[in-house]
């Protein structure tokens, strides 16, 4: 969800209303991915790295959760979605958690899309974590260090439980990652698109798909 702040300059705007725009943003983009049988979609939230934004701005985007469950809590019910969170607690306010943690049990029994907030999150240290954890098991005598394998990393990682990404879109313009699930995305196809994240519509997304859709993924293979 990446254009929030440029999108609120081009406008002669304070910053923080382009992110609270670009948090209306998230109804209609996961009601037409569901719509299209997507089964989980994943959204970046707030990375590790913006800690280093400045305090205010911070602050804003971390009441953004709250107020979107708040707003959006019914919504996600009447649709089936199931809420999930990707990332670590640690440093985030305890009204951001709290507000998380409501919309992930209150969903729990959902059976539909999945919508996966990726909030302080890092893919750099989704990586070390899952390695400081398999460490800890070899020291407890539990595993071989030697029999570590790809799937253990990634069954020690945030999405565990979830299949690798298909598909990556990145909007504003910027052609890079962004240290977002750099483990699972090894063979994810890309579309990146300059449309701002407030701009992002429904036609924007389809046109996307479209562009994934008309793609051939060989995995390394011919």
């Amino acid at each position: 969800m990446d254009g929030n702040g440029r999108w609120a300059t081009k406008r002669g705007l304070p910053r923080n209303i382009g992110h609270r725009e670009g948090m209306k943003r998230i109804h209609e983009i996961t009601e037409s991915a569901d719509d299209i049988g997507v089964k989980i979609l994943t959204m970046f939230a707030f990375s590790t790295e913006n800690w280093g934004r400045p305090q205010t701005e911070v602050d804003f985007i971390l009441r953004l959760p709250e107020r979107f469950i708040e707003s959006e809590l019914p919504k996600l019910m009447k649709n089936n979605v199931q809420v999930k969170m990707m990332g670590s607690n640690d440093g985030l306010p305890q009204h951001t958690i709290n507000a998380v943690q409501k919309a992930v049990n209150e969903t729990a029994n959902n059976d539909g899309i999945v919508l996966n907030l990726a909030l302080n999150y890092g893919g750099r240290a989704d990586i070390t974590r899952a390695v400081q954890k398999l460490c800890l098991e070899v020291d407890e005598g539990k595993r071989d260090a030697n029999s570590i394998t790809e799937q253990d990393i990634t069954e020690s990682l945030f999405s565990h439980q979830y299949p690798d990404p298909d598909l990556f879109i990145r909007t504003s313009g910027e052609i890079r990652l962004s240290n977002f699930m750099l483990w699972q995305m090894a063979y994810s196809e890309f579309v990146f698109t300059d449309v701002l994240w407030p701009d992002f519509s429904k036609k924007d997304f389809l046109e996307a798909i479209d562009v994934y859709q008309a793609r051939k993924r060989r995995y390394g293979s011919l």
